[in-house]
């Protein structure tokens, strides 16, 4: 049976995730971060993608971008994991790919899911406890976003925006939603809409997704259906 495509809509966030071929590292060096970091803000700029946070862990990235037209993620993500590739075979001296397969992506309500998706990124190293503050992980958006670090790469979303009128204070209302205790449930959540590629969000947004896309957009219904008082 062959694959769906994914659910993609022009201006409408998506969370993406990329690991490394049986979980193995992507980078190795400082260098390696830095290459990926300055090729992802060339190819999304080019391709009309907002990136709005973002992790690089050993062997996985998380992304968290907007496109302006249907089909420019996958465009990023495959002109981004190509050039990766190569320069990791290059620098190293080794062949075979890199990645394990498709990138996974959910699309993501921005009303109210997308700021904890925001946080769920960051907080990456903090949860494989690599670092004990999110502020100590060099390779992720947190510093941009939570205390406004320049990050020529970083572009907020409207819902980042609308925490505080200054920097300042959408800096600070920031930094207190990811100091709040995050409910297991809601990591499971996003994991799981994530792994499935679901949209992210209420039932309204699934179903508008599902409207729009004439597809499921979440798990099917279980149970017999309902039989139709028609003959």
């Amino acid at each position: 049976m062959p694959r769906q495509p994914r659910l993609d809509l022009a201006n409408v966030p998506q969370h993406v995730i990329q690991r490394g071929n049986d979980r193995q590292p992507c980078f190795f060096t400082e260098a390696d971060y830095l290459r990926y970091l300055s090729d992802l803000r060339e190819i999304s700029l080019r391709e009309g993608c907002s990136v709005h946070a973002y992790v690089l862990m050993t062997n996985h990235v998380h992304l968290l971008m907007t496109p302006s037209s249907i089909g420019w993620v996958a465009r990023v993500m495959q002109a981004l994991g190509r050039r990766h590739v190569r320069y990791v075979n290059d620098r190293y001296r080794r062949t075979g790919t890199l990645w394990e397969g498709r990138y996974k992506a959910c699309l993501v309500d921005s009303e109210i899911h997308l700021l904890r998706c925001y946080r769920y990124i960051e907080l990456n190293p903090v949860r494989a406890r690599m670092v004990a503050d999110a502020s100590d992980y060099p390779w992720s958006s947190y510093a941009s976003n939570a205390f406004g670090s320049a990050n020529r790469l970083i572009r907020p979303h409207a819902s980042y925006l609308s925490l505080g009128t200054h920097p300042h204070e959408r800096c600070e209302a920031y930094r207190a939603l990811v100091m709040q205790t995050i409910a297991p449930e809601e990591l499971d959540g996003i994991r799981q809409h994530l792994q499935r590629q679901h949209a992210l969000g209420s039932d309204r947004f699934r179903m508008k997704i599902e409207a729009l896309l004439e597809r499921r957009a979440g798990p099917a219904k279980i149970g017999r259906p309902r039989k139709s008082d028609q003959p």
